[in-house]
């Protein structure tokens, strides 16, 4: 069971920005500013696999935001869960404002790297993979941490042994091949027909792809391993 560990840090102390009309007399106390921070992370955190530690830097003391009794915590947009990362703190009530906090999410826990050399095109079976235990925060941000992940899968280029495995570096095999003769399944209320054909086009399962008949009609369906493809009828 994951853990996440909070600790406030002035080592993460960078500058922070602040949008806001200025006043003359009041400022932001930092406290509740960081914990919100600290409140949001942990929430987001709990989806991430492994143990989690959260660091909230420091908030300018010498700020000039009006006190806000109603504080939220955001992520902009495009931001990753974890690592280094700025988190947006809005005021909602009494004055309208926001400012930016750094912080850092480390997550520690399991990865799978290739326990052998993979070729691109291979693909993957359960010897081919083994589970390393370390600092997902600096891994790619689609490692794999599942075996289900990747075994059945092809690799998109050759990777060598003892490398963090990602989804980018894979792909679903082929479940039907141009020029490939296969079998097209029609379905619909209360019937089902079979035809052979030739495929017009690759495409794995789950994939849209087209095929010509023996007849010669061309007709799409969706393809499925095991080298047939399907058309459902409504």
């Amino acid at each position: 069971m994951k853990s996440a560990l909070l600790r406030f840090i002035p080592a993460l102390a960078l500058p922070v920005l602040l949008m806001a009309t200025p006043t003359a007399s009041a400022r932001q106390d930092p406290a509740p500013v960081r914990a919100e921070v600290a409140r949001f992370l942990n929430i987001q955190s709990r989806s991430l696999p492994g143990e989690v530690s959260i660091q909230v830097g420091d908030f300018a003391t010498d700020n000039v935001l009006p006190p806000c009794v109603q504080l939220e915590a955001f992520l902009p947009p495009g931001s990753r869960q974890w690592g280094r990362l700025t988190v947006g703190v809005r005021c909602l009530a009494p004055s309208a404002w926001s400012a930016y906090v750094p912080a850092e999410v480390r997550v520690r826990g399991v990865y799978l790297v290739t326990a052998t050399p993979l070729t691109a095109g291979q693909i993957v079976g359960p010897d081919d993979l083994r589970r390393e235990i370390g600092e997902l925060s600096t891994q790619a941000t689609d490692v794999l941490t599942d075996p289900s992940q990747a075994v059945g899968h092809a690799a998109r280029i050759s990777l060598a042994a003892g490398k963090p495995l990602a989804a980018s570096n894979l792909r679903l095999p082929p479940a039907v091949v141009q020029g490939q003769p296969v079998k097209v399944i029609s379905r619909g209320p209360g019937f089902q027909v079979a035809n052979d054909g030739t495929a017009l086009s690759t495409a794995s399962d789950g994939q849209g792809a087209q095929v010509r008949l023996s007849t010669g009609q061309v007709v799409r369906g969706v393809a499925r391993n095991g080298g047939f493809v399907e058309i459902i009828t409504p």
